[in-house]
């Protein structure tokens, strides 16, 4: 028995994404600092381990679910199931493994950490499986495949801080980015196919969705993910105000990929390919994480409340 296109189907290339989860990490430190300890280390990859496995699960059920679709993809159709290299009964019982060996991981950790990860598994279900399929309805499928990004962010805060979540604005703006990413590469894909009727057989939402919408959509996103950071820094962070210009530049820096042909943004996992996008990415996660440690008096004092008389 061949092993491999078991393997992919799972797709352990995209564990990168859990990535995100880092920044949930360095806000429950900045909340608080009294739970810095080495001894954390075991349960940070205890919780990575359990984030992989249910993000791998997701991934198998959606290859199973898709393949018919995929046929209709230029390069899609080249995975695992719809090239006819897979047993279904098999991957289907590997989709069930790898959730439940995620959980029972996640149960050993914390309460707040294992139902942050049942929501994970859970929303891979509300996007791929029918009858609901969110990821058939138009915006819903951005929402609910981007909900991810701040589940993760959840997950690596719970890791950490077991009592309580992060606020509401950095879970929206973390929400609200991560739709960005996905509007963006739904258009990618949409200008890839460059043909409605073959658009709408690989993916349902494709027969609502036109350039305009997409780009419209994308605009929107990137606004919402601002304001949301904006409210979060000002309230609670006010030295990440010098973070704002640079990134505001990499929304169009990310954003130019959607036009590009065989756009990158289709494909994640290959973005480190993308030398420039990386560096500066890094510089912006670099900068953002330090402002959190690092006071500055002065910015505290320029944006701070205006004081009125009699008050």
């Amino acid at each position: 028995m061949n092993f491999k296109p078991y393997i992919k189907i799972a797709r352990p290339d995209h564990w990168f994404k859990n990535v995100f989860m880092l920044p949930g990490v360095v806000f429950a430190f900045h909340d608080s600092p009294y739970l810095v300890s080495w001894e954390i280390i075991p349960s940070l990859l205890l919780g990575l381990a359990a984030t992989c496995l249910v993000a791998s699960s997701n991934y198998t059920i959606n290859e199973i679910l898709d393949a018919p679709k995929d046929a209709f993809h230029p390069v899609k159709k080249k995975r695992p199931i719809p090239s006819g290299l897979v047993n279904l009964k098999i991957a289907y019982l590997e989709w069930v493994l790898l959730g439940l060996t995620g959980l029972v991981i996640a149960w050993q950790l914390n309460f707040f950490f294992f139902l942050s990860l049942a929501l994970l598994l859970i929303m891979g279900l509300l996007y791929n499986v029918p009858p609901i399929r969110l990821k058939d309805l138009p915006y819903l499928d951005v929402l609910s495949e981007s909900i991810n990004n701040p589940i993760r962010l959840l997950l690596g805060w719970f890791i950490i801080n077991k009592l309580y979540p992060p606020t509401l604005s950095l879970i929206m703006a973390y929400w609200m980015i991560g739709a960005f990413f996905m509007a963006v590469k739904r258009y990618a894909e949409y200008r890839c196919i460059a043909d409605k009727d073959v658009a709408v057989k690989y993916r349902k939402s494709f027969s609502y969705y036109n350039e305009y919408r997409l780009i419209l959509s994308m605009v929107y996103y990137a606004s919402a993910f601002s304001l949301f950071f904006g409210i979060f820094l000002i309230r609670y962070r006010v030295e990440l105000i010098l973070s704002v210009p640079f990134m505001a530049g990499f929304i169009p820096m990310y954003m130019r990929l959607a036009f590009w042909d065989d756009s990158p943004a289709q494909y994640p996992e290959k973005l480190y390919k993308q030398r420039g996008l990386v560096v500066y990415s890094a510089f912006c996660l670099i900068l953002v994480l330090s402002l959190l440690f690092i006071d500055i008096p002065l910015v505290g004092e320029i944006f701070s409340p205006l004081h009125i008389p009699g008050e």
